[in-house]
C-alpha cells in the first residue's frame, strides 16, 4: 500500500514514515501542498494521504480540496495530521473530504487506531 506524507517538518515526516513503514506502507513524501500535487500526479495508486494543515506554498486544506476534486483519488483515504484542534478546523476538513483527523502530538497507537478505523 502506498502512502503520501505531506508536512513541511522533516522531523514529522520522519516520525510518520517510521510509524507507517511498521504498518506495511510504502511511503512517499512532500514538503508542501504544491510539491504533493506534483508527486501524486506521477503515482499509480494511492491508498492513504496524511496532510499537515499549516504549510508554506499551499496549505493542507487547499491540498485536500485539490485532491478531492480529482475523481481518480476518490478512494484515497485522506487524514489531516495537524496542531489545529478547534472544532471549526475539524469540521472544515471533514466537510472538504478528509476521511479522518489526527491532532498533534499523537502516539503510535493513535496512528494505528486510525488506520484500523479506515480499514487499512
Amino acid at each position: 500500500m502506498r502512502c503520501l506524507v505531506v508536512d513541511d517538518s522533516s522531523a514529522m515526516r520522519a516520525i510518520l514514515r517510521r510509524l507507517l513503514a511498521r504498518e506495511g506502507f510504502e511511503i512517499v513524501e512532500a514538503r508542501d501542498g504544491l510539491e504533493a500535487l506534483s508527486v501524486i500526479h506521477g503515482l499509480d495508486g494511492l491508498e492513504l494521504v496524511l496532510i499537515d494543515w499549516n504549510m508554506p506554498v499551499m496549505n493542507g486544506l487547499e491540498l485536500l480540496r485539490r485532491i478531492r476534486s480529482e475523481p481518480r483519488y476518490d478512494s484515497a483515504r485522506i487524514v489531516m495530521v495537524t496542531t489545529e484542534s478547534d472544532v471549526m478546523h475539524i469540521a472544515e476538513a471533514l466537510n472538504a473530504g478528509a476521511s479522518e483527523y489526527i491532532m498533534k502530538p499523537f502516539t503510535p497507537e493513535i496512528i494505528a487506531d486510525k488506520l484500523r478505523l479506515l480499514g487499512l
